[in-house]
């Protein structure tokens, strides 16, 4: 009998859910949109701001096929109401804190489904994921060397999502500064 998601240990979830990048499908922008309004419905007492995020909503590179959505709330927003309905809709609260909350959806004891999300929690304005999609939407050369960063990273990484996340993120960090910096210069130019 196998084991459920919960009883595996890290190691275990690892090796069943790997860091795998594959070409870009035109379909994650079309999942991320189904799911996203299906988000909207559910949580609509809560006035979110959504949007897909992640190298998913990226064209053109590779992901791990996983969509990312970044949902904003009011900082007032009771946490524990989102994570009853969310975990009611069948999503696994991963990490919960006072300022963030992240779910899953598409993990099985057979490994990935065909659809699997990453739903993000923040509060409003809390969005520096979107400078980062924008910018590299903006810039296809900047969006290539993150793509061939992550491509030299993912063999390494393989069973370690945590560390190919940290190596990637002085680069993401670096991009989204620089995103921010584009941003707030065009506003001070109107």
């Amino acid at each position: 009998m196998k084991k459920r998601l919960e009883e595996m240990s890290l190691k275990e979830l690892w090796e069943l859910f790997p860091v795998v990048l594959t070409s870009h499908n035109p379909m994650w922008k079309e999942w991320a949109k189904e799911e996203m309004e299906m988000l909207s419905n559910i949580l609509s007492d809560h006035h979110p701001v959504i949007n897909h995020i992640g190298s998913t909503a990226i064209p053109d590179i590779m992901a791990k096929p996983i969509v990312d959505i970044l949902v904003e709330t009011a900082p007032e927003t009771d946490p524990k109401r989102i994570k009853e309905t969310m975990e009611s809709y069948g999503y696994i609260c991963m990490q919960s804190s006072a300022s963030r909350m992240s779910f899953n959806k598409g993990y099985t004891p057979d490994g990935f489904a065909e659809k699997v999300f990453h739903i993000h929690f923040h509060a409003i304005g809390d969005n520096d994921e979107i400078y980062f999609r924008d910018y590299l939407t903006d810039n296809p050369q900047t969006a290539r060397e993150y793509e061939s960063l992550k491509r030299d990273l993912a063999p390494k990484y393989r069973n370690d999502r945590d560390g190919y996340t940290e190596a990637k993120s002085e680069f993401v960090k670096r991009v989204t500064d620089i995103a921010k910096a584009h941003t707030a210069q065009r506003h001070n130019y109107r």
